[in-house]
């Protein structure tokens, strides 16, 4: 049933010439469609980069939907399936001037920004995009599948502004050049990996679609199927270096949460007794100090009145918890407690 179903499904060499006027950069309308490409990255960059300071997700949604990067991706992994080595080579430097040219005029648009007013601690569109894990690259490989398919059948809509939504191009590099304005590192590698992630999974994903459908049999030759081989290669070992990357990140994501819960038990012990209670507790571990087994800091803020124990004693608490040093920001918020009328303030004394 699933041979029939393939069978029945196989790809119409007929409509490669299609395929190739819509991805690749070539002939009569290459200047046109260069300069067709390059402003509505503009414009996707301009749009997704507000979008993401000013967290609004349908902005951000909105600019992926212009974005048109995902085109030269999808031509990278069709001339990856047809084994033709310098349309590969072509379509990843398009790609590659693409993510730079997205992180530099992001960078450029958020230089004069305050870090205050993009929030790098609160924003969710930031957030979301900085600490990827392995359930990014099933979705990124879905994606590429999904798209692969869309564009190879001349019988299904263009479904790749809906792919590209799923997948997500541009805001991560976005992130990345706003990241990098503050001098924010850590986010701005994490948004890369991101971006990396999504743009790996879809040529892997994208390109077995691609072969299984049996876009190349009609032009494969010796020479080109060696092509493809060694580009399957590359794609696989760098995917499996990306999930390796991620699924260390999503490892140490989950050992922050357990952590951050020891440290607010730590904390909430130590002022048991008192009228103070926690307001904030943060808990940051920097990829050096992982290496080198250093500390990692601890910023707490508490409210209310009255005398605290020793932050000596609140160190070893969270240490003994935790097993490792820890640095500790302590913020007191002092807590005045007023009653109107005057009547409430009897009654509650009473």
């Amino acid at each position: 049933m699933v041979s029939e179903w393939v069978t029945k499904n196989r790809f119409d060499p007929e409509y490669l010439p299609v395929m190739e006027e819509k991805l690749f950069f070539e002939g009569e309308q290459k200047k046109r469609s260069i300069t067709n490409y390059i402003v509505l990255l503009t414009l996707a960059t301009i749009i997704a980069t507000y979008g993401v300071i000013s967290g609004s997700t349908a902005t951000v949604i909105g600019a992926m939907i212009i974005a048109p990067l995902m085109t030269p991706i999808m031509a990278a992994t069709l001339a990856m399936v047809l084994g033709r080595a310098a349309r590969i080579k072509r379509s990843i430097l398009v790609v590659t001037f693409s993510a730079l040219y997205v992180i530099g005029l992001a960078l450029l648009l958020s230089l004069f920004i305050s870090p205050i007013v993009i929030g790098f601690g609160s924003n969710p569109e930031i957030i979301s995009r900085v600490s990827p894990n392995l359930l990014a690259l099933f979705v990124a490989l879905a994606s590429g599948a999904a798209g692969a398919f869309a564009i190879s059948r001349e019988d299904v809509g263009d479904t790749l502004p809906g792919v590209a939504i799923a997948i997500s191009l541009v805001p991560p590099l976005s992130v990345v050049g706003i990241s990098l304005s503050k001098l924010h590192w850590g986010d701005a590698s994490g948004a890369f990996v991101l971006f990396l992630t999504n743009f790996l999974a879809i040529i892997l994903a994208g390109g077995a679609v691609l072969w299984l459908s049996g876009v190349s049999i009609s032009r494969i030759t010796p020479q080109r199927d060696a092509n493809r081989k060694r580009a399957f290669e590359v794609a696989i070992l760098a995917t499996i270096i990306v999930a390796i990357i991620l699924g260390f990140n999503g490892y140490r994501t989950l050992e922050q949460e357990r952590d951050t819960a020891f440290a607010n038990t730590a904390v909430t012990s130590w002022i048991e007794g008192t009228s103070y209670t926690v307001t904030r507790l943060t808990l940051n571990f920097q990829p050096r100090d992982i290496l080198l087994n250093g500390p990692a800091h601890v910023t707490i803020s508490i409210a209310g009145t009255g005398e605290l124990k020793s932050i000596d004693e609140l160190a070893k608490n969270m240490e003994d918890a935790l097993g490792y040093p820890v640095t500790i920001q302590l913020d007191v918020l002092p807590t005045q407690v007023k009653y109107y009328p005057r009547l409430l303030r009897q009654t509650a004394s009473g």
